[in-house]
């Protein structure tokens, strides 16, 4: 499976800078990713209306890993926590 990986940046409820990456399957659109990324944000206790579409950018398609599969095929999406992410 190949995906979709949308570089993803916002400042969360308690001002630090979150960064992660929502991998999707590969020609998924962007407006998609963005959702995917405020679900997730709704699922961690932030508030997914801080999260700007600008800040949410296609950066590259990659082969998908057996986690990265498992969690797409059962949500749509997959988050790579990269900084500031809560666990």
């Amino acid at each position: 499976m190949k995906v979709d990986v949308y570089d993803t940046y916002m400042t969360s409820l308690k001002g630090h800078l979150m960064h992660f990456d929502v991998l999707v399957p590969h020609g998924t659109d962007a407006d998609q990713a963005f959702s995917y990324g405020q679900e997730w944000l709704r699922s961690v206790g932030e508030e997914a209306e801080n999260l700007k579409q600008e800040r949410c950018n296609f950066c590259h398609s990659e082969p998908a890993g057996a986690d990265v599969q498992k969690d797409i095929g059962a949500k749509g999406y997959y988050i790579l926590k990269i900084e500031g992410c809560p666990d």
